[in-house]
């Protein structure tokens, strides 16, 4: 810690100190603490990802005193904050922050690398959330650490040639935006329009294997495209991409001027890759999303987030706009860089609506509502999820298709969802304008001058489907419904002609050769036999059932209306049920150029 301090500064020293406990070491120095007792609090939640996380579990040995020594009671006034008795000197707050949580929300801490969100380990001081905040990162002793760096955007003050040292935060609110990794990653560097952009590894990969050159060219070409979208200048001075490496990971969370990701081996380009795999693909589009969120986000946001102190839930209708026309641009964004070409564009984005339309929960529940409900029904999904509840994600980005389709066919091409998104760049995100409720669906008219209050009602408040046999056909694409091929089968182009029957259930195979019922579709011939979640099937009409490919091909020599015996065990007991079979439903999406279109690209090439 500086040997002088400010009055006007909060500072923080935060140390990776046992590996082994995965316990951080945090130092908080609060230089007037209020005359009356002075409240410390840690937050409940991070944004950009709505459940109550309560943070502050994983704190441990909170303790105060002053800097001479002396020792201060602090005792807890709620589950997340504390209060320390008065004083009229400066205080020092220690404690541990114990740091298990592999993902990209809150801390992580082994010998392999250290991870953390500022909302998991730092402390906010009450009445004082505006101070400046100071931090150091010190290294640990142990020799696990000693090869380590740090990849951050914090903004450094004094820093050595590994990252250790001290950095600065405008506020609190600025403090959390910026999480750190530690640990000897893999880091690529690139630039995209002359702006610095960086990418780091951890995880346990095999780095000489992995193709880094595809690997740049693309995120260049992604991020480049995304620049070029919107206008100079820039929000960003850099970029940062952190991504944790595990065995089947997935996810990642935006912030000012970095994000923080999780994917599979399996997500990585590879040297001995052909072509980019649909994992990699996968991974690209995660990349396009959270960069996406640099404007759409983090700067055009809602009114009610710019405010909130992540103590409560805090609730909008509006996250089918920031999640869901973020995930329609992030797999388009794509086919705009040439990464991927028209046909493949169209073929991802018919699996992508097959996730909407496989959901009988799309008619229990309003995109908005499903916005509003985030904190638990779509944070908190259990195994009647898709037949209760639709994702602000996905049929957001339908909504968000449809009114890039409508607005355009209404004004012969003219406006687009782009100008939109672009009007409210200029007004909202430059000018740090919070969105009020119902304020997006007004301009999206204003600015198109397509009145689209009914289509409002219909697909974000209403529960209806989005007709896009209509919307695509002015611009010469097909779109059609069709059966599963298998239960595997995700939706787009198909070269098979047989759609076999199903039971209506999504199943794992066990370790003692039975197939688990994780799922069970509404109104399925399962559903109506009377399975449920958790049930084992053992056997049908007396057939020993030990994995899926056994069932599938079972089934694929039975008929519509068929009847038959399904053995099975629920908990410890056996017990038969007889099921009618269904014909499959027609839930997958197939997207193709029309035949007789003059120009099979008059939608993308407009884009």
């Amino acid at each position: 810690m500086p040997s002088e301090f400010s009055l006007n500064t909060i500072y923080y020293t935060i140390t990776p100190a046992d590996p082994c406990g995965h316990l951080f070491a945090v130092n908080l120095i609060i230089t007037r603490p209020g005359k009356n007792g002075q409240q410390i609090s840690l937050p409940n939640w991070i944004p950009g990802s709505y459940l109550i996380r309560d943070f502050s579990k994983h704190i441990i040995n909170l303790q105060a005193e002053t800097l001479t020594g002396k020792r201060l009671s602090i005792k807890p006034v709620k589950k997340s904050t504390w209060e320390i008795e008065p004083c009229s000197e400066a205080v020092k707050v220690s404690y541990q922050v114990y740091a298990w949580d592999l993902s990209v929300r809150g801390s992580h801490f082994d010998q392999s690398h250290a991870f953390f969100n500022g909302t998991s380990v730092f402390m906010a001081v009450e009445e004082q959330r505006e101070f400046t905040c100071q931090v150091a990162i010190k290294t640990s002793k142990h020799s696990e650490t000693e090869n380590w760096s740090i990849a951050t955007t914090l903004p450094p003050i004094s820093i050595n040639s590994k990252g250790f040292g001290e950095y600065q935060a405008t506020n609190y609110k600025d403090l959390i935006e910026y999480p750190v990794e530690m640990g000897s990653f893999l880091e690529l560097n690139f630039t995209a329009n002359n702006l610095p952009h960086k990418i780091v590894f951890t995880g346990n990969i095999e780095r000489n294997k992995i193709d880094k050159d595809r690997l740049i060219q693309d995120l260049t070409a992604i991020c480049e495209v995304e620049l070029n979208l919107f206008f100079k200048p820039y929000p960003i001075k850099h970029f940062l991409f952190q991504v944790m490496v595990t065995e089947n990971g997935y996810g990642g969370l935006e912030h000012l001027d970095s994000t923080a990701l999780m994917c599979s081996r399996s997500n990585l380009p590879y040297l001995s890759d052909e072509k980019p795999s649909e994992d990699y693909l996968q991974f690209l589009e995660l990349c396009s999303h959270e960069y996406f969120h640099i404007w759409n986000v983090k700067r055009i946001q809602p009114e009610v987030y710019q405010t909130t102190d992540l103590s409560q839930p805090v609730y909008t209708n509006q996250l089918w706009w920031f999640e869901g026309i973020t995930s329609f641009y992030d797999g388009l964004i794509l086919n705009m860089a040439g990464i991927i070409s028209n046909e493949e564009y169209l073929n991802r984005l018919a699996k992508e609506m097959t996730r909407v339309y496989r959901m009988p929960g799309r008619f229990k529940q309003s995109v908005a509502e499903s916005s509003f409900l985030t904190w638990t029904k779509f944070y908190q999904q259990d195994e009647n999820a898709p037949n209760a509840i639709i994702s602000y994600y996905t049929k957001g980005s339908l909504i968000a298709l449809g009114l890039d389709l409508k607005i355009r066919f209404e004004t012969q091409n003219k406006k687009s969802l782009t100008d939109i998104l672009l009007y409210l760049w200029k007004n909202y995100g430059q000018t740090k304008q919070g969105l009020k409720e119902g304020e997006i669906e007004g301009i999206c008219s204003q600015v198109s001058g397509v009145a689209l209050q009914d289509f409002f009602n219909d697909f974000l408040y209403g529960k209806k489907d989005l007709p896009f046999e209509s919307l695509f056909n002015p611009f010469g694409i097909n779109f059609t419904l069709r059966p599963a091929t298998d239960n595997q089968d995700k939706g787009g182009q198909t070269e098979s002609s047989k759609f076999p029957v199903n039971l209506g259930v999504n199943l794992v195979a066990t370790e003692h050769q039975t197939l688990k019922i994780t799922h069970v579709w509404e109104s399925s011939s399962s559903y109506k036999a009377g399975l449920a979640v958790g049930d084992e099937i053992i056997a049908i009409n007396q057939y020993r059932m030990i994995n899926i490919k056994d069932l599938e091909v079972f089934l694929s020599h039975c008929s519509t209306e068929e009847k038959i015996i399904c053995h099975f065990f629920r908990r410890d007991e056996l017990k038969e049920t007889l099921l009618t079979l269904q014909s499959p439903l027609n839930d997958r999406v197939v997207l193709s150029f029309s035949k007789s279109s003059n120009d099979k690209l008059e939608w993308l090439k407009n884009v």
